[in-house]
């Protein structure tokens, strides 16, 4: 957390903070000039300017993705003027939602008798975008970090380990393996601390419809601590899965009329919360595997909506265990999973993409973009034939069209909202990717599988 106890409390109270800094970042889109007014507010804060250092710390309360308010509903104001702006106090009511000592009704109320003590544009122009995690300023935690990297105010990333396709890295099919089915549904992280337990996408997105995975775990945070000697602060990994994934998909970010009491978390992973935060640890996979299988065990009896994944332990230095992997993928793949993941036992908890964690499918997926909405014709003429698609993939610019997977009503919506779909990322089932003359890459036989978020630049 940021340290501000080396500032008295009373120079924060009654700053004007959004006309010096939130008017100024949204002057312009340029990506510059928004990284020009932090850099001013850095400089600023360095030389003593409180509101400066004010609008840094609400960047930071704001884009930091372990800090979590649980508010749906924010009320704005109209017409306050010359009030007392208490920043340090409502600092200290974001901490008691971040740790749930407010919550329901209280919190409701706590934020309701707060948004009166502030002037409009205050807290409409920054506390209350704070509250909502999103200044609404056109920044991101990339823009804030590009400036603020390696200081007090950096906002830290949210990532996870994430596995290489294991045709591009075949020379990494040796050594003790832990082979497991790849489920398909939507990775899910648990980050549990002393006093809360929420769930994010692989993103760092919140998940907020999972509130009786969050109470299992919760429940039984006991557990999970004593046999992991992780104390209360961990980040548990997983796949939650129901039995329909587009439904799953759709009820994701729904904010009532949810049903998601199939879900099911498959947890596979475990690591000391502050090791997920740095982005690496070096407590080795067959480790954080026993652990998991132990907790696993022991909330056998105690909850039913938490399992394990089953798999093997081989020896891909001899032939015959790449015989029992491919039987064993094969297998997988009969019983309806999308594949197998390979995970190196020896090998430490890395964030992002690492060869300690490979993926094997009978065919490959490929996340890419919509760039563009292409008409059909024929029986398709005014709805859409195909998808552009354009995107990196393990450092190669892949470019195609995709015009098949697609049902006639998805065609339909499709072209229906042709503008929104720009930028939208979807997942496109191929055989392989292919090298073009020209130094580009294209997909064999490209499908549609489904979208994998919402919104343009979702990834879910």
């Amino acid at each position: 957390m940021v340290q501000i106890t080396n500032l008295e409390p009373e120079v924060f109270e009654g700053i004007n903070v959004a006309a010096d800094w939130i008017q100024d970042l949204k002057s312009s889109n340029s990506r510059k000039h928004k990284e020009k007014v932090i850099e001013r507010a850095l400089i600023a804060s360095r030389l003593g300017s409180s509101s400066a250092q004010c609008f840094l710390y609400n960047c930071y309360l704001a884009y930091n993705p372990f800090y979590v308010y649980r508010v749906k509903q924010i009320p704005e104001t109209e017409g306050l003027e010359n009030k007392e702006n208490p920043w340090i106090e409502f600092w200290g009511l974001l901490e008691d939602l971040r740790t749930l000592q407010h919550s329901g009704k209280r919190a409701t109320t706590a934020i309701e008798n707060m948004s009166v003590r502030f002037d409009s544009d205050e807290w409409n122009l920054v506390a209350r975008p704070v509250l909502g995690k999103d200044l609404r300023s056109g920044i991101s935690t990339k823009t804030l970090n590009a400036v603020l990297k390696n200081t007090e105010w950096q906002i830290p990333v949210f990532e996870c380990q994430l596995a290489q396709d294991s045709e591009n890295n075949a020379r990494h099919l040796s050594g003790r393996k832990w082979i497991e089915p790849k489920l398909d549904g939507v990775r899910a992280l648990a980050v549990v601390t002393h006093s809360s337990v929420t769930m994010y996408s692989r993103s760092g997105k919140v998940l907020h419809n999972f509130e009786n995975l969050e109470k299992t775990i919760s429940d039984n945070k006991e557990i999970f601590s004593s046999e992991s000697k992780f104390g209360n602060r961990f980040v548990v990994d997983g796949e939650i899965v129901s039995e329909n994934f587009q439904e799953l998909m759709t009820q994701l970010h729904r904010k009532s009329n949810t049903n998601l009491k199939d879900a099911m978390y498959y947890i596979f992973d475990i690591i000391p919360l502050s090791h997920f935060v740095a982005g690496e640890s070096s407590i080795q996979q067959f480790y954080r595997h026993e652990i998991v299988q132990d907790i696993v065990e022991k909330l056998q009896s105690r909850a039913t909506n938490i399992k394990g994944l089953q798999g093997i332990e081989v020896d891909l230095s001899t032939s015959e265990g790449h015989n029992i992997m491919h039987r064993y993928a094969k297998s997988s793949v009969d019983d309806g999973f999308e594949g197998i993941v390979i995970k190196d036992l020896n090998a430490p908890y890395t964030a992002g993409r690492s060869n300690a964690w490979l993926k094997w499918k009978p065919s490959i997926t490929v996340d890419l973009k919509i760039v563009s909405v292409e008409e059909g014709t024929g029986r398709n003429a005014g709805r859409m034939g195909a998808l552009i698609c354009q995107g990196q993939d393990a450092g190669r610019e892949i470019k195609t069209n995709v015009g098949s997977g697609f049902s006639d009503s998805q065609r339909d919506d499709i072209w229906k909202n042709k503008a929104e779909m720009l930028g939208r990322i979807v997942e496109i089932k191929c055989d392989s990717v292919t090298h073009n003359q020209s130094g580009t890459y294209s997909l064999r036989f490209p499908r549609f599988l489904r979208f994998r978020g919402f919104m343009p630049d979702e990834k879910i």
